[in-house]
């Protein structure tokens, strides 16, 4: 006799509780009673308000700095295998810590792989992300790693939007894969920008490789932090001859003058996913919600049923 399909249950970190409700919503389930007590120090402690044994358990919370996010996802991971739950996935939107994926100098951490062991010592049996800053992360886990890829609900809007002469611009070398793939989707022509950093979110020099005389651009990358990048490149190709430039971020970290550069940039638009909560609104943001897709997703999962036909590139 095959075992019936217990009912999956949801709980969200405090840093994700807009984007979880929605999860819920889509998926025709509520967010699970969470209760989290604050020492006076800053030290917490999350608690699960009803039992979770033998449940198949969905922990919804992106790890976006401060470090407190992470804490948090660690702590109830840890909490929910104490309760005996038989599966618990971690929902991670965005994957915090993933740019440190490397050794790109002496004497680093690779804060990437760190965080993928953590998550599996904290008792995460299976991690659900989308759009990681490098597709190797999937590596660092000896758990199951569901990857999606924010394309999925970008390239319908772009679609909508009826652009003539699009080109895909990728705003750095590492991009281009990510670039190239939303081309082919769009049948459309690729250009890349080449930079050159002082340091970290600095850039000492860019330069355009090809061409955007009257074209209307399409900037695509899988965050967007101070937005120096962006912009730069925005304005380099206006200066090149393009018609319209726009950017496609999946995740908004947006720190520092981010908001600022956006709003004095020739950046039409800048479409991102609620995996981070905005800190303000801007009219040059439009966000685009990933709700529908975790929650088809996390269906499957739980029926044990392919999550195949969510991937178009």
């Amino acid at each position: 006799m095959p075992t019936a399909v217990t009912e999956a249950k949801f709980f969200t970190c405090s840093q994700s509780t807009e984007l979880a409700e929605k999860i819920a919503t889509a998926y025709g389930a509520k967010l699970g009673n969470v209760i989290t007590s604050t020492y006076s120090d800053g030290e917490f402690q999350p608690s699960f308000e009803e039992s979770v044994r033998g449940s198949r358990v969905f922990i919804i919370g992106s790890t976006h700095p401060n470090s407190d996010h992470l804490m948090e996802m660690l702590l109830m991971l840890d909490a929910a295998k104490r309760a005996s739950a038989r599966h618990i996935t971690a929902v991670m939107p965005y994957y915090g810590w993933a740019r440190q994926d490397r050794k790109d100098k002496p004497r680093v951490p690779i804060a990437a792989k760190l965080i993928a062991k953590m998550l599996e010592t904290a008792g995460a049996t299976r991690i659900i992300t989308m759009d990681l800053h490098a597709d190797q992360i999937q590596g660092f886990f000896e758990k199951p790693v569901d990857h999606l890829f924010a394309s999925t609900i970008f390239l319908p809007y772009l679609q909508s939007l009826n652009l003539t002469d699009l080109t895909i611009a990728s705003p750095d070398m590492g991009g281009s894969k990510r670039a190239y793939a939303y081309s082919k989707a769009l049948t459309s022509d690729v250009v890349i920008c080449y930079k050159q950093r002082a340091k970290a979110n600095v850039i000492s020099h860019m330069e355009l490789i090809g061409d955007v005389t009257g074209k209307n651009v399409v900037l695509v990358d899988d965050m967007v932090d101070t937005a120096g990048t962006l912009t730069k490149a925005a304005d380099l190709m206006i200066e090149r001859g393009a018609k319209s430039v726009r950017a496609i971020c999946t995740h908004p970290i947006l720190s520092g003058s981010a908001y600022e550069r956006l709003e004095n940039s020739k950046l039409e638009e800048l479409i991102v996913t609620d995996s981070i909560p905005l800190k303000q609104e801007s009219n040059k943001i439009r966000v685009v919600s990933c709700a529908n897709l975790f929650a088809d997703v996390m269906n499957k999962v739980h029926k044990n049923e392919s999550i195949s036909s969510n991937f178009i590139m």
